[in-house]
């Protein structure tokens, strides 16, 4: 019987598409992200599972959309973060099945509270933070439950060395790491040789630093890559490689982290291709053919059951995937895919705001209600606070409301002639947004059940 395979699924923060340098002509310096798509699989057509983290992550994790599993927004403090008790996750199928499982790096599916712990979500190891960004340089770290503290290096390469040690820990069994890079989250910072390096005319200040601190996130992948090669373990072990949305593209002057993404439209926070459309590639020597690149749509809920078939385990939890296995997109063929959504708005989810469907090569997008995408900024300061003092509770105090627009109207892409999402078709084909629409409403009204049943446990 063939070994089961490791698997090392790699996720990174606030990363385009076009920050690869194989994408934007060498703007960037990511060689050996560029080298591991020539020796696996890239996917063109890849989505997360939001346009923004912590749901991103709980559909990544658990293989269902996000509003299912309680993990609506990036909150802390009101626990709009929390993977809710009764959902299980990746780790817990491989777990149950003999691997060893750790999470190195950002979690940010619950912040606070033991009960929602990686380690409470079928990670055996833990070494990182639970909220939704650290300082790279003044860091403080759980690590197997005692306190970890800055030492001088940044925290990429903490988080390098932690997975190296996981692997080197587990070679003799199988095993599944979560290596959850937090760059190039804000705060941007670097080393300032790196920074400068990456300075050119033309270029703020802020790309620079996020070039710089890509370039850190792909020597960190060498290095792990280069251990799987000295221990002998390259070829049965999946290595997986994402973000968790699109690049942030914000601020003014040399503070602005607008950059190239493909021309694509949008960027993080919002349900365009430039927010949910991230990179993937993935290298499995003995199960994938080499230098494959494909465009069948494959979405974060997708991804727990396709490792899990690759490792031979079974699901565990009663509550059911709305992904499906992929790994029939993954070798070239590419089957009919079925719809895919998205909805991401600021305290509570709004059917019509910042709301998407993909069905085949159509696209039909209800832009964000002015307002919707808005947290507070007491909420913003309690955030902030949160990292150094967890409060005792969660804040039950009542959010804010965005009113409805009088008028709301949806635009309609058809993607294979339009990726750049900029024809709105919506006039001209009134059918099919009558039937998409539909379809939205009724996929909102599910997941929606689902949220209301979980927040009442």
């Amino acid at each position: 019987m063939a070994p089961r395979p490791n698997i090392i699924q790699i996720v990174v923060d606030d990363m385009g598409v076009g920050d690869l340098s194989r994408e934007n002509g060498g703007a960037s310096s990511t060689p050996r992200l560029d080298a591991l798509a020539d020796e696996g699989v890239r996917l063109t057509q890849h989505y997360s599972g939001s346009p923004v983290c912590a749901p991103a992550r709980a559909a990544l994790l658990t293989g269902r959309y996000p509003q299912r599993t309680g993990v609506i927004d990036t909150t802390e403090a009101r626990g709009l973060d929390r993977l809710a008790v009764e959902e299980t996750t990746l780790a817990d199928d491989l777990r149950a099945t003999g691997y060893a499982t750790g999470l190195v790096g950002k979690w940010h599916n619950g912040a606070f509270d033991p009960a929602f712990h990686p380690t409470a979500r079928g990670f055996a190891e833990f070494v990182g933070f639970q909220g939704g960004w650290r300082d790279y340089w003044e860091w403080t770290l759980d690590r197997g439950g005692s306190k970890m503290t800055a030492d001088g290096r940044h925290l990429t390469e903490v988080f390098t060395e932690e997975a190296v040690q996981f692997v080197r820990r587990h070679r003799d069994e199988p095993f599944y790491l979560h290596l959850a890079f937090n760059a190039p989250h804000y705060p941007l910072q670097a080393p300032e040789h790196l920074i400068e390096r990456f300075s050119a005319p033309g270029r703020t200040r802020a790309v620079a630093t996020i070039y710089a601190m890509l370039a850190m996130v792909d020597a960190g992948v060498e290095r792990v890559l280069a251990e799987l090669d000295v221990l002998g373990l390259a070829d049965d072990t999946i290595v997986m490689f994402t973000s968790d949305n699109g690049p942030e593209a914000n601020g003014l002057g040399d503070a602005s982290t607008h950059r190239f993404n493909l021309g694509m439209r949008g960027s993080k926070t919002h349900v365009f291709e430039g927010g949910v459309r991230v990179p993937l590639i993935i290298r499995w020597p003995a199960g994938l053919p080499r230098g494959g690149e494909h465009d069948a749509l494959v979405h974060f809920i997708d991804w727990r059951p396709t490792l899990a078939a690759a490792a031979g385990a079974t699901h565990v939890g009663t509550l059911p995937v709305d992904g499906t296995d992929a790994w029939s997109a993954l070798r070239g063929e590419r089957p009919a895919a079925g719809a895919r959504f998205w909805q991401w708005t600021r305290y509570a989810p709004q059917v019509e705001s910042n709301c998407a469907m993909r069905d085949g090569d159509w696209k039909i997008v209800w832009p964000a209600w002015p307002g919707s995408l808005d947290v507070t900024p007491e909420d913003a300061r309690r955030d902030v606070e949160i990292k150094t003092n967890p409060p005792a509770t969660i804040d039950t105090t009542p959010a804010p409301e965005v009113p409805r627009p009088t008028e709301v109207a949806p635009l309609l892409f058809d993607l294979a002639e339009d990726p750049l999402e900029s024809t709105d078709l919506s006039a001209t084909h009134p059918e099919r947004v009558r039937v998409m629409t539909d379809a939205v409403h009724d996929w909102f009204d599910d997941v929606e059940r689902s949220r209301r049943a979980a927040s009442s446990l």
